[in-house]
């Protein structure tokens, strides 16, 4: 699990970030599976 992982599952789930603000995330605070996991859609380049 990433280091940021549960901040951005916390942010993304109580409305603080939005889905683009989470898919900007990847590669740099979270990976590709992470972010299917807190959003439940599929990363898409």
């Amino acid at each position: 699990m990433s280091k940021n992982y549960e901040k951005v599952k916390y942010f993304y789930t109580e409305n603080l970030w939005p889905l683009n603000w989470v898919w900007n995330a990847v590669g740099k605070w979270i990976t590709v599976d992470e972010y299917r996991e807190i959003t439940g859609k599929e990363y898409e380049r």
